[in-house]
């Protein structure tokens, strides 16, 4: 009579009062595995393990040792065992694990529980209007007045963007992170930027990766009082380094980021403090490099920004990021989008855009103001309109400069109808 063949499963099971790390690891029995987790010596018997994912493997020890190496920089340094944990990170393992050659079926995957989620989002992230701002200006007035006001991008948001992008443009590139980008050894205390970058360092075969650690009155990344420049010479945990140089802020408008910026950097990509926009874009705009960077979704209909849109200097970018980080890591929302200088192809966002007759525009969404410009809304576009139009930052950011229009003049529009004022614009003009 044959002998069975025993199963070969790959789990991951997480801790209660551990909800920022999960183990992965491989077994022939996960149940017994599971039981083992929560009778060990010394355990706290209210933190209890529970499964996140298994999965059945042809060969459990091969999947184990390539998922170590994948996601070295993710695991801790003393238990190999241990992963960093949040939604996207394991959507990142459990991906990998089913894309393996010896994978073989699913058996259990947790399923994420949305009214929980709802829940804890509305006591802990509050709006902009709950926070008493009624809009973007006041937020700007807002981060100006309180200066640890700031937005930390989410990992997510990062991947999202950056997977869009030909990874042929970072090939032997210096990659600059300048605003608030630390390293700090994990992702606990590490940015969504450098987290990225690192690792991904040896996919995007990149030459170097330089972050730089900003300080200010609230230090998100627990790293200290002082500013420190962290460099990545190569794929391998030898070649790194921190420097922190004398009276050094990590100010993007340091002497020192600036020579770096000048000097060393090939693309920038962070997410500059949205008090100080105006600077940083007027910085990395005149330094001629490549940039990827996270700023208000409204400045397309802002005049310190619309320079750089109707002169075919900056453009939108692939996605937007409906939220941020707070300094306490407590998630805010507010809109932002992603501009750049690099090419985009294959834009999602510019089948949002409705190329019609002037007659076909419904009527609730075409006005003429007391100037008598054409006002449209909704991502409508008269094609047979010859006279400049005035349009929300909507069009702009999906893309209506790359199809045949420009933006006519260097400042914001601000339409009135019957003596009321409409929310800001920007007039555009067919060229084609």
């Amino acid at each position: 009579m044959a002998k069975s063949v025993e199963k070969q499963y790959i789990y991951i099971v997480q801790a209660s009062l551990e909800p920022s790390k999960c183990k992965i690891g491989k077994s022939n029995d996960y149940k017994r595995r599971l039981n083992e987790y929560n009778n060990m010596t010394g355990k706290s018997k209210d933190n209890i393990y529970t499964i996140l994912f298994v999965c059945e493997v042809k060969n459990m020890s091969k999947v184990e040792n390539d998922l170590k190496e994948e996601f070295k920089r993710l695991r801790e340094e003393n238990k190999k065992e241990m992963y960093f944990y949040n939604q996207g990170l394991f959507d990142d393992y459990v991906n990998f694990i089913k894309n393996h050659t010896m994978f073989k079926k699913e058996i259990i995957v947790k399923k994420e529980e949305k009214k929980n989620i709802v829940k804890i989002v509305k006591k802990t992230t509050p709006t902009i209007k709950e926070r008493g701002i009624r809009g973007f200006k006041d937020l700007l007035q807002k981060s100006k007045k309180v200066k640890n006001d700031e937005f930390y991008t989410r990992y997510e948001d990062v991947e999202l963007e950056l997977k869009m992008y030909d990874v042929k443009i970072w090939e032997n590139k210096t990659v600059f992170c300048n605003c608030d980008d630390a390293y700090g050894g994990n992702e606990n205390n590490s940015s969504a930027f450098a987290i990225y970058f690192i690792r991904n360092f040896k996919k995007l075969k990149l030459k170097k990766l330089i972050c730089t650690h900003y300080v200010n009155n609230v230090d998100l990344f627990y790293e200290g009082s002082k500013g420190y420049i962290f460099t990545k010479y190569g794929y391998k945990e030898i070649d790194e380094k921190k420097e922190y140089p004398e009276n050094y802020d990590g100010s993007f408008d340091s002497p020192l980021s600036i020579k770096i910026l000048n000097e060393e950097a090939d693309i920038v990509c962070t997410n500059p403090p949205f008090s100080r926009a105006i600077d940083y874009w007027d910085l990395v705009v005149k330094s001629g490099k490549k940039f990827i960077i996270l700023s208000a979704q409204t400045n397309p209909v802002n005049t310190a920004f619309i320079k750089y849109f109707k002169d075919k200097q900056v453009w939108a970018g692939y996605y937007q990021a409906l939220f941020f980080l707070s300094p306490k890591k407590e998630k805010i929302q507010m809109p932002a989008f992603w501009y750049t200088n690099i090419e985009i192809t294959d834009r999602p966002k510019i089948k949002y855009l409705k190329f019609v007759k002037l007659k076909e525009i419904p009527e609730k969404y075409k006005k003429i103001d007391d100037k008598g410009t054409l006002l449209v809304d909704n991502c409508y576009i008269p094609i047979d309109y010859k006279k400049e139009i005035a349009v929300s930052n909507r069009p702009i950011i999906n893309g209506i400069l790359e199809n045949g229009y420009e933006i006519t003049q260097y400042k914001r529009y601000e339409p009135y109808i019957n003596g009321k004022a409409c929310f800001a614009r920007v007039l555009i003009k067919k060229t084609k």
